[in-house]
């Protein structure tokens, strides 16, 4: 296997001779598990871990290396190497991070597509799907909606549950596929190109490890029989994996989210809820709240039945999340940047109290 074949292009190595590092080996981190790393090259594949520098100098959490970034390597031992450097990212997936206000979780980075699963069963949730694609638009990746395990219900019913998708969600590609019959597969092959890197997103148990198993035409990622209990497939994956597939397109699995925190500073919202955007501009007042006053373009629309009220619902859920995420956000920046100032100070004072 050849870097190329992990998806390294004149792009990435136009960033590697502007930043100065071409006496460096580059690879790609393939995977993580709590700051110790996997790195693969056209050498193989290697441990490692960050240099102190680049430990000492991170702000946050944004700043360490993530699944599919592309990094300068210190060779140390035969298997073993230290990232000296990430070289820049042109995409970076995140969301919220879980139970910590204010700050971010990266998922992966240099991302050109996000397959977006859910299953037929238990799973399937509009409002959750319109989650992941304000992900997506935010990080101004491209997604497909895939829909799993379609093999448990009839067609009828499959049918409806399509056409539920298609009336909240325009313009995204739709796949629905079984993993046990084949169906839908070559469909969903004929979108994974040679190069490009795509994201597996979606909560536990809806078929992404089978789905894997699909696209890349071996076994490599251990599967589970769906639980009678809760109806859908047990969690597997624990980790974040970058996984080459066997018509050239790279693949980066992802843990089941149990929550998809909204952070949006890219304008994912507008991409995701284009039809109230636009039909803002209709209303008669400008700081119009959508509620009760006349010439509301938004009312008139959900009275008539333009627009679907979950739809409208779930804007202003994911609207207020993203204001209380960004005021946060802010607080904890202002925080950060006294408590900076606050050890500047002490160094100073320390310093002048030596003369």
């Amino acid at each position: 296997m050849t870097i190329q074949d992990l998806g390294y292009n004149d792009n990435f190595e136009k960033l590697r001779v502007d930043n100065n590092l071409k006496g460096f080996e580059i690879g790609r981190v393939i995977a993580e598990h709590k700051e110790r790393y996997i790195v693969k090259n056209g050498k193989g594949e290697f441990e490692a871990e960050i240099t102190g520098k680049l430990r000492f100098s991170a702000i946050s959490r944004k700043d360490f290396p993530a699944v599919g970034d592309w990094v300068s390597l210190i060779h140390y031992e035969t298997d073993f190497v230290i990232i000296h450097s990430i070289l820049p990212r042109f995409s970076v997936l995140s969301r919220q991070a879980v139970n910590k206000f204010g700050e971010l979780q990266i998922i992966a980075s240099n991302i050109d597509y996000g397959l977006i699963v859910q299953s037929v069963n238990r799973d399937f949730n509009l409002n959750r799907l319109e989650r992941y694609l304000t992900l997506c638009f935010a990080s101004k990746i491209e997604p497909i909606i895939v829909i799993t395990k379609t093999d448990l219900i009839d067609e009828q019913h499959l049918n409806d549950l399509l056409n539920k998708i298609k009336t909240r969600v325009k313009n995204i590609p739709l796949i629905h596929v079984s993993n046990e019959t084949q169906v839908g597969m070559d469909k969903l092959k004929k979108l994974l190109y040679k190069g490009k890197t795509y994201c597996l997103l979606g909560s536990s148990g809806v078929g992404k490890s089978s789905l894997i198993n699909s696209l890349s035409g071996e076994n490599r990622m251990k599967t589970d029989t769906i639980s009678t209990s809760i109806d859908r497939g047990k969690h597997v994956t624990t980790h974040r994996e970058l996984i080459p597939m066997v018509n050239g397109a790279i693949l980066i699995d992802n843990p089941g989210m149990r929550e998809v925190g909204i952070t949006d500073s890219s304008g994912g919202l507008e991409s995701t809820f284009e039809r109230i955007y636009d039909l803002t501009q209709n209303c008669r007042f400008s700081d119009c709240t959508h509620t009760s006053e006349s010439g509301c373009a938004i009312t008139s629309a959900l009275e008539n039945g333009q627009i679907d009220k979950s739809y409208f619902e779930n804007y202003l859920k994911m609207e207020r999340e993203k204001e209380h995420y960004e005021s946060t956000a802010t607080e904890k920046r202002k925080k950060d940047k006294d408590f900076g100032k606050m050890i500047n100070q002490y160094k100073k004072t320390r310093k002048s109290n030596k003369y």
